[in-house]
């Protein structure tokens, strides 16, 4: 196999809190449906990234890597799962709180997979805010007693945002999303979240969403305060034990040599181009596209348009 840049089938999630705004991507999600997330690269158990460009095409993320894993991830041996979740979000509506577990709770409940994420705003209406971790004093009894009266939130560091900031979202950070907001999630492969508060919201159904209250109360770093969780805008936006994540920019015109040797993943945020290299086989993109660059792989990315862009690494 020759290694070139991997593109993938979007797998939509539909969500009560979710809208129509990912078709400013480009996304063909379905018509009036409450389209919440587009997981953009996935290898876990029941969600898992179809390749949908190259040679490659049709065959999964997890299964190419299994036989080119020296190719893929540098690394002659095969990661399972591949250490990486990114998603697009879209909150028409605000999202419940919730927190997801680390490494320890998950040992300790017996269940689960720990989650570190963060955020990249892509865009967010007047006014939107995010939810992120707990205002300073609030104790285990304190955040059990506003689950019970159902004013969680006022005890959640309220924080308004804006478009081009990055939010770094720890595990055991209690959060939510707030409406107005189209978001880049990069995070730990899991898909365990602990709901504490829906704002007494009911599904099409009219049944309430399923809460994990001790989960939940096990889970909260109580001895952490969201005014200690970062929030950057240009460079390096997040530098943690799980993965880095770099923001860059480009004019049109301009040309981003690839080297081989280590891994990427690009988030096309703004601008389109074409990835190339001395063998051939363009491969375009285009905002809201992501793309997996092998560690094997050596060419040139083409900007064709000015452009922003997030690259993941491990």
């Amino acid at each position: 196999m020759k290694p070139y840049p991997l593109k993938f089938r979007p797998i939509f999630k539909q969500r009560i809190w979710g809208g129509q705004k990912l078709r400013e991507f480009g996304k063909d999600i379905p018509a009036g449906k409450k389209i919440g997330e587009s997981w953009e690269l996935a290898d876990l158990p029941d969600d898992k990234s179809v390749i949908s460009n190259g040679e490659l095409a049709g065959q999964t993320l997890g299964s190419v890597i299994q036989n080119h894993p020296k190719e893929i991830t540098g690394d002659e041996k095969v990661w399972r799962p591949f250490p990486l979740l990114i998603k697009l979000l879209d909150a028409e509506d605000i999202l419940s709180v919730q927190v997801h577990p680390d490494e320890q709770t998950c040992e300790r409940l017996g269940k689960g997979e720990p989650k570190t994420e963060c955020w990249y705003i892509i865009s967010a209406a007047p006014g939107a805010v995010i939810y992120k971790g707990l205002r300073k004093g609030v104790s285990k009894d304190k955040f059990a007693e506003a689950i019970k009266k159902g004013d969680v939130a006022e005890l959640l560091a309220k924080v308004a945002v804006e478009a081009g900031q990055c939010h770094f979202l720890p595990a055991g950070t209690a959060h939510s999303i707030g409406a107005g907001l189209l978001i880049a999630e990069i995070q730990t492969p899991s898909d365990t979240t602990y709901r504490v508060f829906d704002f007494n919201r009911v599904d099409d159904n009219g049944k309430p969403r399923e809460l994990h209250i001790e989960e939940a109360l096990e889970s909260i770093h109580f001895d952490a305060s969201g005014d200690e969780l970062s929030v950057t805008t240009a460079g390096r936006l997040v530098d943690c034990e799980y993965f880095k994540v770099d923001k860059g920019t480009q004019q049109k015109g301009c040309e981003l040599q690839l080297w081989p040797g280590k891994m990427k993943t690009l988030i096309v945020l703004t601008g389109f181009g074409t990835i190339l290299s001395a063998q051939g086989n363009p491969v375009e993109f285009k905002a809201g596209d992501t793309l997996l660059v092998p560690a094997a792989y050596e060419g040139a990315i083409r900007f064709a348009a000015d452009a922003q862009y997030l690259t993941v690494t491990i």
